[in-house]
């Protein structure tokens, strides 16, 4: 079948809001017109997406799958548009997606003076979704620390990155020099199965206001150092790889060359 794009957008508006009203609202267009495009793609699909009350939208579980797998099939889209027509004027552009705490401008000043007539772009990503951007097409190459799902790419080592331990200045850990994992047993560790946080800012406000110290990679720990947190190396925590990421089927030649310069350079720099 062929998906209509048009449908899926608002699809993904009426599962953002959960309400018809304010879905049409967003979209500019009038309520009855969504909800009978709503139902034609259900027709479509031969399956319900929403279960309707006077009180309540909720989604199915088809309608659960769907809004999962919709922000990533509607950006895949936009993105082959923009280099088609990026292609279409002569204009190359390449997209660096990177974590937070991660530096990738000594690469991008060293292909930037070989290759001046490509205009780069730059994208942090959340480090819950570090590879998204480039499996749905917004990035071209990421500089990114493990763990991530790095099947369908192919991920270039450039280095290794120790961990430090942040907590507030007031800890009775804080005053020491440096610590074992051992020194944090018995300490609420905010992670992923403990709390999950949508940023490194967020996560370090929790840790100033007492509900809990963080294990993160050293250079986060020094692009956001603050007066409150004290950070410390745990010297026997398993160190973390960083690697330059693409997708496998990108061939273009100045995705490969930024590659190439990306792992000299911030190899170079990497502990």
């Amino acid at each position: 079948m062929d998906l209509d794009l048009r449908k899926l957008r608002y699809f993904a508006a009426v599962a953002e809001h959960r309400h018809f009203g304010r879905a049409a609202e967003e979209l500019y267009i009038a309520q009855p017109v969504l909800s009978r495009q709503i139902r034609a793609l259900e027709q479509e699909l031969g399956c319900a997406l929403f279960v309707r009350t006077t009180r309540s939208v909720q989604l199915t579980p088809a309608g659960e799958q769907l809004r999962q797998e919709a922000p990533g099939l509607l950006a895949s889209v936009d993105s082959a548009v923009r280099r088609v027509h990026e292609i279409g004027r002569g204009v190359e552009r390449l997209v660096v997606a990177f974590t937070a705490g991660l530096h990738v401008s000594e690469a991008v000043r060293a292909f930037s003076a070989g290759h001046p007539d490509v205009e780069i772009e730059l994208l942090q990503v959340k480090w819950w979704e570090q590879t998204a951007p480039l499996r749905d097409g917004r990035a071209d190459v990421g500089y990114l620390r493990r763990p991530f799902d790095d099947r369908g790419l192919h991920a270039v080592p450039v280095g290794t990155e120790r961990k430090d331990v942040c907590l507030p200045v007031t800890h009775p850990l804080a005053r020491r020099s440096s610590l074992l994992m051992a020194d944090l047993e018995g300490e609420s560790i905010l992670d992923a199965r403990e709390r999950r946080t949508a940023s490194v800012e967020e996560k370090f406000e929790l840790v100033a206001a007492g509900h809990g110290i963080a294990l993160v990679p050293r250079s986060v720990a020094r692009s956001y150092s603050r007066p409150d947190l004290a950070h410390l190396p745990v010297t026997d925590a398993e160190p973390v790889d960083v690697c330059v990421v693409v997708a496998r089927d990108r061939r273009e030649r100045h995705v490969r060359e930024f590659v190439a310069i990306a792992r000299q350079t911030l190899g170079e720099g990497a502990s």
